[in-house]
């Protein structure tokens, strides 16, 4: 029966319109950076804050070389200026040299963080999908998960590289020239503060609409990106349907959905920029109207500092307003870099919180030899295997020969856990035997097969393998003893002898021609340029569709597993190729359980057990005679008065 898989692209991982970011997740973020760089990191924090403090503070100086121009013009005494000015100028001189190192060593530091906080997200990202189960993969297309490694990751490279070092800046910055200007005059600080509160309501109003479209935006990257994966992949389908303008269509829709969202969020962030720079402006020309007023009034200064309201207090405050309002812009220009990346963050984590695939498994599958009737384990590769069953209750072990013995017993299974679609399935292989399930698509063929090696957990019942419950065996080695041909192949950039290691990394290559062989494969892999060394792409476009599929029967052939699946495994071979490959499978699956999945009801005439399945329901067991004459589903089935659809 049909899994959930869908389309799907129109739903990704990413942030969905109106969702927010998770609480924590500016800390999250910093203690992973933290703990991949504990001492670099804190090197680059003391640098940035010595570069900044630093850059704060030449209003200081600015006002001390005024102040003693100021009281040498009005005593009339000039002796010492010059001295005095150029020590101060000496000690400036000093601080940006500091400045400059500081700045150097932090930005080459800051490179080495970036890039190896992103090498080590995308480790783990990837670590983690290796672990989740398939039915994350059925819910989540293609194209969106690989935006995960592309634009999200680059959205936290531009936040890490570039807006927290800057915030981190501006943020000491500020603070420091906010202490300066207090320290000199507490009144000329209110205005430049009420100036500074209303820059940051502006801020909240246009920067809070800006966020909102930054996350829609993250989102409709990944629906596009699906898209385009999807299109590409099935571009033989979209051209034998003519289906070129729909796409186009399509793909405009989504574009379109991508052109809005984004150019809302960058009108926002591009206005925002204007708005302040001209406030930072007005605000500079309103302290220097309110140092006048004071000036003029004689109005008694109060601050730190003691001094009196003159031009060499005037001059630095505008210095340091300039500094201050221009830093707030810069904290606010930076405030959608980091919502980006923090929508960026929050989808990497989403996946990195999904619960990896459950194993409760124990028993485990070990190499054994004999010995005067006994079984005694060993780690050499003696090709000969054994369940090891540790009981606790007991303290004891038990060794179970290898032998293929599968049982169903009154399975029942749902994919959402709402909508049941195997109904009390109960059947038996035996050693060496061949099942042959047929049934009409959506039947529920390929969903008890997945049950099999536990891709998938049943809801009730129980299955067996060699009489012990699969829930107790470790999916791994439970996986290494059933083989699948899947429909659908799958090989890996490589070559041809590669791609058929793949089933047993451990396998010579005297073992992969003989698996070639063994599927028939050795005949049309010897005509290749390269023969076995032959390079081939993930999608193997060199080959045909049927040598596809007989490197994927070899490449299980390696691997030499006890239990066999194959689903549609000959579907995509033309007759005359699978008359030839017919004798290799009936090689491959001697002395081995067998699980056949076809619609070419030919394939399975041989089969010891034939199973006819109907909406999740055996209706008819048997063998083919047995069944050709109950005259039930399997004979209108073979005889052409009901076809499968």
């Amino acid at each position: 029966m049909a899994g959930p898989n869908g389309p799907g692209r129109r739903r990704g991982p990413g942030l969905a319109p109106g969702e927010k970011l998770s609480k924590g997740i500016v800390k999250r973020v910093i203690k992973d950076i933290f703990s991949f760089y504990p001492v670099m990191l804190p090197v680059v924090i003391a640098c940035i804050m010595t570069s900044a403090l630093i850059s704060s503070i030449p209003a200081v100086f600015q006002q001390k070389i005024i102040a003693v121009i100021e009281n040498s013009y009005k005593s009339g005494d000039w002796a010492g200026v010059k001295g005095e000015i150029f020590r101060l100028v000496g000690i400036l001189v000093t601080l940006y040299s500091i400045s400059l190192c500081s700045t150097i060593a932090f930005n080459q530091m800051m490179a080495v963080i970036t890039q190896g906080t992103l090498k080590k997200m995308r480790d783990r990202l990837f670590d983690r999908m290796e672990t989740l189960p398939i039915k994350f993969f059925d819910r989540k297309p293609v194209g969106d998960t690989m935006s995960l490694y592309t634009n999200d990751i680059d959205a936290l490279r531009q936040m890490i590289s570039q807006s927290f070092p800057q915030m981190l800046n501006t943020a000491v910055m500020v603070l420091t020239v906010l202490g300066i200007m207090l320290y000199y005059s507490l009144f000329m600080t209110i205005v430049v503060l009420a100036g500074v509160a209303l820059m940051f309501v502006v801020t909240k109003i246009v920067g809070g609409g800006s966020a909102r479209f930054f996350f829609r935006q993250q989102q409709a990257i990944g629906k596009t990106e699906g898209y385009i994966q999807e299109t590409i992949s099935g571009a033989k389908v979209v051209k034998v349907f003519c289906h070129e303008p729909q796409c186009r269509e399509e793909f405009t829709k989504l574009n379109d959905e991508l052109f809005t969202v984004a150019s809302t969020a960058n009108k926002y962030a591009n206005i925002l920029g204007p708005i302040l720079n001209n406030m930072g402006n007005i605000l500079y020309v309103i302290v220097g109207i309110s140092g006048g007023f004071f000036i003029s009034t004689g109005l008694r200064n109060i601050g730190i500092g003691g001094m009196g309201f003159s031009i060499s207090l005037v001059v630095p405050f505008l210095g340091m307003t300039r500094m201050f309002s221009g830093q707030i812009g810069q904290i606010s220009m930076q405030i959608n870099a980091v919502v980006a990346g923090l929508a960026g963050c929050e989808r990497i984590y989403r996946v990195m919180d999904e619960q990896p695939e459950a194993d409760s498994g124990y028993v485990r599958l070990v190499n054994i030899r004999e010995e005067d009737g006994e079984i005694i384990e060993t780690g050499e590769n003696t090709k000969k295997w054994a369940w090891k069953h540790p009981h606790k209750e007991l303290g004891t072990v038990t060794y179970t020969p290898l032998r293929g013995d599968v049982v169903l017993d009154g399975v029942d299974f749902s994919y959402d856990g709402q909508t049941q679609v195997l109904f009390d399935i109960s059947l038996y292989a035996k050693p060496g035997q061949k099942v042959a399930f047929v049934g009409a698509t959506g039947a529920g063929k390929t969903t008890v097969t997945n049950l099999l090696n536990r891709f998938y957990d049943i809801a009730d019942g129980k299955i067996r393998y060699d009489e012990i419950n699969i829930n107790k065996i470790m999916k791994s080695d439970l996986r290494h003893a059933v083989g699948i041909v899947l429909q659908d192949t799958n090989l890996f950039t490589g070559t041809v002898m590669e791609n058929i290691r793949y089933g047993k990394l451990d396998s010579t290559d005297a073992e992969c021609i003989e698996a070639a062989k063994l599927a028939g494969a050795h005949d049309f892999i010897s005509h290749l340029p390269e023969g076995y060394n032959t390079m081939i792409s993930g999608n193997a476009a060199s080959l045909s569709q049927g040598q596809r599929q007989l490197l994927s029967i070899a490449r299980v052939a390696v691997a030499d597993p006890p239990v066999m699946i194959l689903d549609e495994a000959t579907s995509s071979i033309d007759t005359r190729t699978e008359a030839l490959v017919q004798r290799g499978m009936d090689a491959l699956m001697a002395g081995r359980t067998t699980f056949v999945i076809a619609h070419r009801l030919s394939t399975v005439k041989n089969s010891d057990v034939i199973i006819v399945l109907e909406h999740g329901r055996i209706i008819e067991r048997g063998n083919h005679d047995e069944l050709i004459a109950a005259k039930g589903q399997y004979y209108r089935l073979y005889t052409g008065a009901f076809e499968l659809e």
